[in-house]
């Protein structure tokens, strides 16, 4: 792709300007947010002056290349080879930096696992995916915080919520957004037979940023006992906590130990559903093709299944099968499954920008 001219100029005047404002600068919101705006153009500026200092490099080669040196001419024309041939690469680094990306993309999340049809195989199976992803957060070094929970009465998770804090995890994960479905024979299914059950995933972004105005009116607040597997774990005191956004209905609970805890556990999450909600709207109002992209994060789509009888996992929205089911499953492979989802939307992001430069 032919990047215009002025596209790479107006991304270097927009980091120098930064530079120079951020010297200048004495307000320490303004500091922060002139910082983040110029770790955020850095990586894309340095591509931008490599692809810059090698386009520069061709003219005077090709000129040396045509002298009467034929010593020096023959040097020339392997460097220029050379160099042609990193240009692609560098020209697709520099467009797929400057294509429309998500603005949450760094963001960290809000996990949420719900069980879906199949009674307590449903539920063991939201353990499963939640384990899952516990796993994977720990290979890429990420904190994972449960805010609420409500097991199954066989194991596993009716519905479990939690945070997950670090670098690029909404950007990673909200692709898993989605139905997921588990064929698989039951511990307690003495047939032998085949169950079909599914369980469903939320990734909403957590930005650091977010900025919703809730007003004391429009929410209702409500403690209660927490139920648990019981003995010592059960709370003996009202300290859960469920927050009722009246204006939309949406509902949000915390369900630790500390009810001061809970209550700022509980808006946090509100806060986030809210800003989700917005994000949803605006998402839908930019492309009315959001649907038929790989992160259209639908809850009610089914994007996966995993074939236990097969070691078989099939993720539908890009027809990629893999027959290493454990391995997905300990989170070990997760990445096998991520990184075509990441790959298939910077394509779309790739094209998006074609069609902007026409």
């Amino acid at each position: 792709m032919r990047l215009p001219q002025a596209r790479l100029d107006q991304v270097l005047d927009r980091f120098r300007e930064i530079e120079a404002r951020m010297g200048a600068a004495a307000d320490g919101a303004e500091i922060v947010r002139l910082s983040k705006e110029h770790a955020e153009l850095k990586p894309v500026a340095d591509a931008v002056l490599a692809l810059e200092r090698i386009r520069g490099e061709a003219p005077e080669l090709e000129e040396m290349a045509a002298s009467g040196d034929a010593e020096m001419a023959a040097l020339a024309r392997d460097e220029l080879e050379a160099l042609k041939a990193k240009l692609p690469a560098l020209e697709h680094e520099v467009a797929l930096l400057l294509a429309p990306k998500d603005r949450d993309e760094n963001a960290s999340a809000i996990l949420e696992v719900r069980a879906g049809t199949g009674g307590d195989e449903a539920a063991l199976f939201a353990g499963d995916l939640f384990r899952m992803y516990q796993r994977y957060a720990q290979t890429q070094g990420w904190r994972v915080e449960i805010d609420s929970l409500s097991e199954g009465d066989a194991g596993g998770f009716k519905e479990i919520v939690a945070s997950v804090t670090g670098d690029g995890v909404f950007g990673r994960l909200k692709f898993e957004s989605g139905v997921h479905r588990v064929q698989r024979v039951p511990e307690t299914e003495a047939g032998g037979r085949i169950h079909t059950s599914a369980a469903t995933v939320a990734v909403l972004p957590e930005p650091e940023d977010v900025e919703i105005d809730i007003k004391d009116g429009d929410i209702r607040i409500d403690t209660y006992r927490s139920s648990g597997a019981g003995g010592q774990h059960v709370n003996k005191t009202d300290s859960a906590v469920r927050i009722t956004h009246l204006p939309t209905g949406i509902v949000v609970t915390s369900s630790e130990k500390s009810q001061h805890q809970n209550r700022a556990r509980a808006m946090k999450a509100l806060k986030v559903k809210l800003y989700d909600q917005q994000r949803e709207a605006l998402d839908s109002a930019r492309s009315e093709s959001r649907k038929s992209q790989v992160g259209s994060g639908d809850r009610s789509e089914r994007i996966r299944t995993y074939n236990f009888p097969q070691g078989r996992v099939t993720d539908h929205r890009i027809n990629l099968t893999l027959y290493n089911l454990p391995k997905v499953l300990e989170g070990e492979a997760l990445d096998e499954v991520i990184k075509p989802l990441i790959a298939e939307d910077q394509a779309a992001r790739l094209s998006a920008l074609e069609d902007e430069f026409g």
